[in-house]
């Protein structure tokens, strides 16, 4: 559905030449929902105003349902208006002295292709059916919750009927709850009329929510691709693992196959196979088991719950190592009192990285 081939770009700023994408190559297929995840400055939300027609790259080939909308070995760039593509964006854009009505009928009364009134009124009426605001069209725009302001902005990204819809931190103004709740929703409609979206977000959980895969980017590069369960568990390098979740870090050395000598002592892993080699290691919270008494299993060690923080559904422990190394634990359940306690990792959850794999960006400690 959507094609991108070796697509460059640089911004010249008085600083200098900033290059915001490198050689970026991507496929999403129809009906996909795809996330570009990645922290302010990464090159995602470029990526997508490229694919827009609202930015024109340097070099490469971008594709649409087959047609190629920018090429630049062909000279070939198609206006934003003849894509055919649904617009949502973090500000929403809704007029202010327009009703709801008038809002999502807008794109489809100024398009260049002029549509009968019958035709426009069906269309509203259908878009905003779908995203359940039948019975709004004459509010005033200022009269309509946050949550009420998105919707209107989806249902006119839809109502013209796009080939894709792409969508830049749509959820980002929406309180906590209620972006848990239209996220939800969002997910549900675009499978329910089958349309392909490619999805801005700098927010892991949010991606971890909606998306079929997500590419995440770092640096105006694709790091890596692939289901948001891929890169939660099996990341390709430091950068990936510490965005997608709390890590704990450990340092250590290849002692011998499968043994590793750390900053808290001596870990069992499936992962560790080149002796000899200094390495990175990444265990989630979430792969440590908590216990007030030993099991005498391996990967266990002492140690001291100096901090318990409750956050509802799950609470976050502080343990202070013997060597004052601190491992976060993460764990549902009532939470588990302050004191002697010892914890357990599990060698086939334990993530190595070699030199190769390290980022040359800055990593938590």
């Amino acid at each position: 559905m959507i094609a991108i081939r070796n697509v460059t770009m640089k911004f010249h700023t008085k600083q200098g030449t900033v290059q915001a994408l490198q050689g970026i190559d991507l496929q999403v297929e129809r009906g996909e929902i795809f996330v570009l995840l990645g922290r302010s400055g990464s090159g995602k939300t470029t990526l997508l105003r490229c694919l827009a027609g609202l930015e024109k790259p340097d070099t490469g080939q971008i594709s649409l349902a087959g047609k190629v909308v920018f090429s630049d070995c062909e000279r070939i760039f198609v206006p934003p208006q003849e894509r055919e593509l649904g617009m949502v964006f973090q500000s929403y854009a809704i007029w202010p002295h327009l009703t709801v009505f008038e809002n999502v009928a807008l794109p489809l009364t100024q398009a260049k292709r002029k549509l009968s009134k019958q035709v426009v009124q069906d269309r509203v009426r259908e878009a905003l059916q779908l995203v359940q605001l039948e019975g709004l069209e004459k509010r005033p725009a200022p009269l309509l919750s946050g949550g009420q302001q998105q919707r209107v902005a989806l249902a006119r990204a839809l109502a013209i009927k796009p080939q894709a819809l792409l969508m830049d931190e749509p959820l980002s103004n929406l309180d906590a709850r209620l972006r848990e709740d239209v996220r939800s929703e969002l997910r549900e409609l675009v499978k329910k009329i089958g349309v392909t979206v490619l999805y801005v977000t700098h927010d892991q959980v949010e991606a971890m929510a909606l998306a079929d895969r997500t590419a995440m980017m770092d640096h105006g590069v694709i790091l890596q691709v692939g289901h948001p369960q891929e890169l939660y568990h099996q990341p390709v390098n430091v950068t990936v693992a510490e965005f997608f979740g709390s890590v704990n870090w450990l340092e250590g050395r290849i002692t011998e196959a499968g043994v590793i000598k750390t900053e808290i002592g001596t870990l069992h892993a499936d992962s560790a196979s080149s002796v000899g080699s200094q390495v990175v290691i990444a265990i989630r919270p979430e792969d440590i088991q908590l216990s007030a008494s030993p099991s005498g299993n391996a990967n266990e060690f002492e140690g001291e719950i100096v901090s318990t923080t409750f956050l509802g559904d799950y609470s976050l422990y502080q343990v202070q190592t013997r060597t004052s190394k601190r491992i976060l634990k993460k764990a549902m359940g009532s939470p588990i009192a302050p004191g002697k306690a010892y914890f357990q990792i599990s060698k086939d959850r334990i993530r190595v990285f070699y030199n190769r794999e390290l980022s040359s960006l800055s990593r938590k400690a």
